[in-house]
């Protein structure tokens, strides 16, 4: 019975199908509406589509726009997707739901303005995989459907970018539009693996892919988005020179984007461009006060500088914003110890091993904040017990425990700080 139904509507629909301009329903202002509504629904609730198609197409050809709370075209969508996918029909006749399907959602977008996106989209999907159009006239009707609706699902997305893919020539920017595609998709879902699989199957070879995403911003040099995703493509190769190029483009054209400034100093920083990496820094600084890592950053780069006075002080700063935070009280230690080597010379001196001391103790309060760097901290203490003062240290000085040594000559002056003996 059902079989029957089916054939029987495949009947009706293919003689429909020619002309629709033509078909031979009823007139608007024959009919009864409401009744032809009723039936259609009745039928399509329970999936009666042979009885409910005739009704359907009554109401789409005549004032659908009285009904589209009930929602008819996406009934009638159902209906000729069931016939489409479900039913034995030949490959013609499947061509020819294909074609009423598609003019069911150009009527449907006449009507129901706020659902076109949806209708605009599946006229491309249908286009694509039912009718297998040129790639060239699918492209037109996905794009359209994307600029309705820039938050299409990402399925469709990934239609529009393998078509692109699939037809990238010399003679197209096909490839330079699907790796922009991808990098939005891969960007708003970083741990979606497909998203960088297709970027990276776009491309031979890393350095390709950021050519092409190079040239794809040195064709529109004002898009700061194809400037962020060259960018961001050449940090994660580990590519800083590159990077600097677009990131100091986008802090020149958005310079209060902290992202913008927190990628280029550490890329100065990387390439060894200390001053330019301390400059950035301190623009951190300016645009994030109360932020504790740009301060301990900036330390680390007066660290490298051997610059440990000046290091330290910044991380006193990062210190003060979180008292609780570990980190700045292991590389102050780490501070120390570096000190100590510096100004050993040739003879390992009380005050060196003071100093070592003082490491120590440092690293004491690291570890009881007990952040991720309380192990590390442990172990430096460890290792430090051989250098720093021993018993006979303080008694051959007549050094008594509960003393304070201060630490002062050499190169220790800046220090200014003082050890308890134990």
């Amino acid at each position: 019975m059902i079989l029957f139904l089916l054939l029987s509507f495949s009947a009706s629909l293919f003689a429909s199908t020619p002309n629709h301009a033509d078909n031979n329903y009823a007139e608007a202002d024959s009919l009864n509406l409401m009744v032809e509504f009723s039936l259609f629904y009745e039928y399509h609730k329970n999936k009666d589509y042979a009885s409910a198609e005739p009704h359907g197409w009554n109401i789409v050809h005549s004032k659908p726009e009285n009904f589209l709370q009930f929602k008819p075209f996406h009934k009638m969508e159902d209906i000729l997707w069931y016939l489409h996918d479900s039913t034995d029909i030949t490959e013609e006749q499947k061509l020819t739901i294909a074609d009423t399907t598609i003019y069911l959602y150009n009527r449907a977008m006449e009507v129901d303005k706020d659902k076109a996106p949806y209708f605009q989209i599946k006229k491309a999907f249908v286009m694509e995989i039912w009718k297998d159009l040129p790639a060239a006239e699918v492209i037109a009707e996905y794009v359209k459907a994307f600029e309705m609706d820039p938050n299409a699902p990402t399925f469709y997305k990934d239609r529009l970018g393998r078509l692109y893919k699939d037809n990238a020539a010399d003679d197209n920017e096909y490839k330079l539009l699907a790796l922009d595609l991808y990098s939005n998709l891969s960007e708003a879902d970083p741990n979606n693996e497909i998203w960088i699989q297709m970027i990276e199957s776009l491309a031979e070879n890393p350095e390709e892919l950021m050519d092409i995403t190079k040239r794809a911003w040195e064709l529109d040099k004002e898009n700061l988005e194809k400037a962020w995703k060259y960018a961001s493509l050449c940090l994660r190769n580990k590519e800083y020179t590159r990077a600097i190029e677009a990131l100091e483009f986008l802090v020149g054209k958005s310079p209060d984007v902290i992202n913008y400034w927190m990628q280029l100093s550490s890329a100065y920083d990387k390439t060894d461009q200390t001053d330019k990496t301390i400059s950035a820094y301190k623009k951190l600084i300016s645009l994030q006060p109360d932020n504790r890592d740009n301060y301990a950053n900036l330390a680390l780069v007066y660290k490298k500088m051997d610059q440990l006075s000046v290091a330290r002080s910044y991380l006193q700063k990062a210190s003060n914003i979180d008292p609780d935070w570990d980190f700045p009280y292991f590389v102050e230690a780490q501070i120390y110890e570096q000190a100590a080597r510096n100004c050993i010379g040739s003879k390992f001196e009380f005050i060196d091993k003071v100093v070592y001391q003082l490491a120590v103790d440092t690293y004491k309060i690291a570890r009881s904040k007990g952040g991720q760097n309380a192990g590390a901290a442990g172990e430096r203490m460890n290792a430090l017990k051989e250098s720093v003062p021993q018993q006979e240290d303080f008694f051959f000085r007549n050094i008594k425990s509960g003393e304070k040594i201060k630490i002062e000559g050499k190169c220790y002056d800046w220090i200014g700080r003082t050890v308890i003996v134990p």
